[in-house]
């Protein structure tokens, strides 16, 4: 199995040599794993190698705290670059792992060509709603935000279209380490990067989705408008615009490299 033991947990990896140029890594949302990313794939593969990683606590990661912040899973992301020796990439987070690719365009600009951030914002949310979720999973676990997360991450006509992919992922999540999930409910409910967006050097892809209740379309337009190199697109989705738009996203991200 492809685990590279890190500092502080054991990081669990896909890296598909496609023999390009260029490499692309995938930093999966809240609750997901690096499977969430199959669906860009087909496109991208003809242009990217591609490295998808499970963030520290999900799918097959693991996790040795019960709080971790952004600042911690970005330098897990470093050191699997560096431990892969992969020196200039690009970078494609959603929700959380747009977060995450906010403190490495900050904090590591040299180590990404560009960046890609979907569904996600310079704050998410605000620490009532972060720590009531959190209490909740750990009174009665993960099935008892399955629907409302489902309602969250879908619009109504692509769950009615794609109850197969709908229910697999939401399967995934249901599964995930109830320690990973609310130590990253933490991570994200700590976050702030409003006042940090002016230094992020590298040039940025804001996608959000229109009908995306978390992270909306005027916070991916806070992004673009503070990041000094960026652009903005939204897509007729949900918070997993990757998953129900994929075709669309994964052309956005193909255009955005090349230009």
């Amino acid at each position: 199995m492809p685990i590279i033991k890190l500092s502080n947990s054991d990081c669990y990896y896909e890296f598909e040599d496609f023999g390009n140029d260029k490499t692309i890594v995938f930093s999966n949302s809240l609750g997901t794993d690096l499977t969430m990313w199959e669906y860009q794939l087909d496109i991208l593969s003809h242009h990217f190698n591609v490295l998808r990683m499970d963030t520290r606590g999900h799918g097959k990661s693991t996790i040795k705290q019960d709080e971790v912040s952004i600042a911690e899973l970005g330098r897990d992301v470093i050191e699997l670059l560096d431990q892969l020796k992969l020196e200039k990439v690009y970078f494609c987070g959603l929700s959380m792992g747009g977060l995450i690719g906010q403190w490495l365009g900050i904090n590591h600009p040299k180590r990404f060509e560009k960046i890609i951030i979907s569904n996600t914002a310079a704050k998410i949310g605000n620490d009532e709603g972060w720590n009531t979720r959190i209490q909740q999973v750990l009174e009665n676990g993960m099935v008892s935000i399955v629907d409302a997360t489902a309602e969250r991450w879908f619009t109504p006509e692509f769950r009615k279209s794609a109850p197969d992919t709908v229910s697999k992922i939401l399967k995934n999540f249901e599964n995930n380490d109830l320690r990973g999930y609310t130590a990253s409910c933490a991570a994200v409910r700590d976050a702030d990067f409003t006042a940090q967006l002016y230094d992020l050097e590298v040039p940025v892809l804001v996608i959000s989705g229109l009908q995306d209740q978390v992270t909306t379309v005027e916070d991916g337009k806070l992004l673009a408008k503070r990041i000094p190199v960026s652009r903005h697109v939204s897509l007729d989705a949900a918070h997993l615009s990757s998953v129900e738009c994929a075709e669309e996203f994964s052309k956005h991200i193909l255009h955005f490299s090349e230009n």
